[in-house]
């Protein structure tokens, strides 16, 4: 599957488009790719909140917990390769976001490798900075986690929207942390021009990729990316809680100091030194045990990327989108719904997002029909598309469900609709 394949676009409308679904997913080369999932009837476009359960999983963590744990017990650590694992992972999530061998570890949250990377990015940055610029629209545990970076380093915190920060950016900025895809709207942002205005003023770019990655390229080493991190549960069907991992910039791992230096990202860990000297390279990332169990699931689970290139997952994507949008003009009754995801592809992440009144009812009530999105306050129904296990067919059966739920509501207007 090294080809980036072409989805004819042509308008439809009513039942043309069941039948155009039938062409697209008969033509789509990652088709055969579903198989790799355990899934039933249900049209799940959920997967940018927790992916599919890959059926290569249950096995592998049996075998886990009944042979390597059960029998060889401690021996794993080494004869199962239970040490390694999370470089191991870490160098296979790395194609998937840009990255080279040797950049990305796997372990801890989100939130923990949040904080490791601000903090260690400010620890980097020249001195007399005195602020950390954040995504004004980021999802809240980054504002939560870059506002007591902070106050512990003594720097300001200032939020700002993404497309500002060129602007924004000063000789006084350390960091920026930008989400590279908007949770609530889909939007991309322009991860390129942003680090490179970032760097022009002296400062470092952490990018949050956890609606991106395994959605569409990235591209970290080529971008010149400082520190990234991202969660694993989402498009790379890692499972519930499966670890983050952090990215640093192989020319900046000599100098990333970790604010929680753990035994693990010790030099030799092992000599119970008391005075801490980290290790080589992106070892220093690690801080406590790893967590094993769920490691080795998401090492599984990434076999489904087998043959699999960023890049015409990136294709399918967008037409899937595409196709889900033309799908919800002809089922849904006009002024709605409004999609407040960009129309643009170079501004769109793999999801839609659209404002609709009463859409948490909205929502309870496609899932009761066999659908299942999600609901953001006050006002947006997301639907996720990952397009490893997304047909066509699912889109088309989405938008029309959708419109049959509010084809039988009393008429209301979408927010921000003139009608």
């Amino acid at each position: 599957m090294s080809e980036t394949p072409e989805f004819p676009v042509a308008p439809a409308s009513g039942s043309e488009l069941a039948i155009r679904a039938a062409e697209l997913d008969a033509a789509d080369p990652l088709a055969a790719v579903r198989e790799r999932f355990v899934l039933d009837d249900t049209v799940y476009l959920d997967g940018n909140s927790l992916g599919a359960l890959p059926r290569a999983v249950p096995g592998r963590i049996a075998d886990v917990v009944a042979r390597e744990w059960g029998e060889l017990r401690i021996r794993s650590w080494t004869e199962s390769g239970w040490w390694t694992a999370p470089e191991r992972i870490g160098d296979k999530i790395a194609p998937l976001i840009g990255a080279g061998p040797g950049r990305v570890v796997v372990g801890d949250s989100t939130s923990v490798n949040i904080f490791k990377a601000v903090v260690g990015g400010v620890r980097m940055a020249g001195k007399g900075c005195t602020e950390i610029l954040v995504d004004a629209t980021t999802f809240p545990t980054d504002g939560y986690i870059a506002r007591s970076a902070a106050r512990m380093t003594g720097l300001a915190v200032r939020p700002v929207e993404p497309a500002r920060i060129a602007d924004e950016v000063t000789e006084r900025t350390a960091v920026a942390l930008v989400n590279h895809v908007d949770y609530r709207t889909g939007r991309l942002n322009d991860l390129p021009s942003i680090t490179t205005a970032l760097h022009s003023a002296g400062a470092l770019a952490i990018w949050d990729l956890c609606h991106s990655a395994g959605a569409l390229p990235v591209g970290l080493d080529a971008y010149g990316v400082d520190l990234a991190v991202g969660c694993t549960y989402k498009y790379l069907n890692g499972g519930p809680g499966s670890p983050a991992y952090l990215y640093v910039r192989e020319g900046l791992q000599e100098r990333f100091e970790s604010p929680l230096p753990g035994w693990n990202s010790h030099i030799d860990p092992f000599a119970m030194d008391p005075g801490y000297a980290p290790a080589d390279g992106i070892l220093r990332g690690r801080v406590g045990t790893p967590d094993i169990l769920s490691l080795l699931a998401l090492e599984a689970a990434l076999e489904a990327w087998e043959g699999v290139s960023i890049e015409e997952v990136r294709a399918k994507s967008l037409a899937l989108t595409d196709f889900f949008l033309e799908c919800v003009d002809a089922h849904v009754p006009p002024g709605r719904v409004r999609s407040v995801t960009p129309a643009d592809h170079r501004q769109r992440g793999s999801q839609v997002a659209l404002e609709c009144s009463g859409a948490g009812e909205v929502m309870d009530e496609l899932i009761r029909r066999g659908v299942v999105g999600d609901f953001r306050h006050p006002d947006v129904l997301r639907f996720g598309f990952t397009p490893l296990y997304t047909s066509f067919a699912d889109a088309e059966r989405a938008a029309r469900v959708l419109g049959e739920v509010l084809g039988a509501q009393p008429d209301a207007v979408a927010p921000g609709t003139v009608g």
